[in-house]
């Protein structure tokens, strides 16, 4: 099974089809989405073609290929306009016999770790910040964001396929992996 790995697209359609165009030409099986989809937050700039009503056409085109965990700007009135469910604090998938515990990242993250095992993956998004960092148990990893990068950071997103995750810019290019 092979995944995109994609947070905080905050509204903009010009970054939401560069996800979708990344979707296709990756040829991933599912889209996993890490919150804040639709509403760019009080603390953000307006990301650039705001556009919340065509990221809902672009995401409910793909709603059959979605996996998607609640954002903290995401409210129960997304979820009337979106056609695949958005309202979970996380999701749970198993690679290599290690569990990935996929979170927005505003509830759980470094300084507040969820219940998970040793040599887990906390996976997050919400800091807009790429990250990979081992930690005394776990390996904490964060996606980026598509459309609001922080810290110089670029538009990203990332791919899991057989135990290693890549993150790259929106046009395809790796600059960084983790093998599990």
């Amino acid at each position: 099974m092979k995944y995109v790995i994609a947070s905080d697209i905050h509204g903009s359609a010009q970054f939401c089809k560069k996800l979708v165009d990344a979707f296709e030409r990756e040829k991933a099986d599912k889209l996993l989405l890490l919150g804040d989809l639709l509403y760019h937050g009080p603390r953000n700039a307006l990301p650039d073609e705001y556009m919340p009503k065509e990221v809902i056409e672009m995401l409910n085109g793909l709603k059959d290929k979605i996996l998607c965990v609640r954002g903290n700007c995401d409210a129960e009135v997304d979820q009337m306009v979106l056609d695949f469910p958005i309202m979970a604090e996380y999701i749970i998938v198993v690679e290599k016999g290690k569990m990935i515990f996929a979170t927005h990242g505003h509830k759980f993250g470094m300084d507040n770790l969820p219940p998970v095992g040793l040599g887990d993956i906390l996976l997050t998004g919400h800091t807009h910040v790429p990250a990979c960092v081992p930690m005394q148990n776990i390996t904490y990893l964060n996606c980026g964001s598509v459309s609001i990068p922080k810290q110089n950071s670029k538009h990203s997103y990332m791919t899991l396929c057989d135990g290693v995750f890549e993150w790259k810019d929106l046009d395809g290019k790796v600059y960084k992996r983790f093998e599990i």
